[in-house]
């Protein structure tokens, strides 16, 4: 079994920032991409982020410039750095994860979701 654990959510000012971290583990053999979903009140699950495991990414338009993803392959973390916040970004961060998993002889992919982490971004 996988599991992703996310931390680092929380209240923030407008313009202020938040880093916020998601660990994979259990049977994991390869991490292929990671990223970063969101969902606000009355709104659809949105992607905010994403990264290959060879380090290409990808930003919604409505976070570029302002946020930055990022991983660790050796401990199966991935982070997105968050700056510049602003009221719109409030909403439930969602960790999302690729992953092959091996079962004796036979191979599985598939995605996973961490439980979330409320950011909050509010005077």
């Amino acid at each position: 079994q996988v599991q992703l654990v996310e931390s680092g959510g929380g209240l923030v000012q407008p313009g202020g920032s938040l880093r916020l971290s998601c660990a994979a583990s259990g049977n994991i053999f390869r991490i292929n991409a990671m990223g970063w979903y969101r969902q606000a009140p009355g709104k659809e699950r949105e992607l905010v982020t994403a990264i290959t495991n060879g380090g290409s990414t990808n930003y919604a338009d409505s976070v570029k410039g302002r946020f930055t993803i990022s991983r660790d392959n050796t401990n199966n973390t991935v982070y997105v750095q968050m700056n510049s916040l602003k009221s719109e970004d409030t909403a439930v961060y969602y960790c999302q994860a690729q992953i092959l998993s091996r079962y004796g002889n036979n191979w599985s992919t598939r995605d996973y979701w961490g439980q979330g982490t409320q950011v909050t971004v509010s005077s």
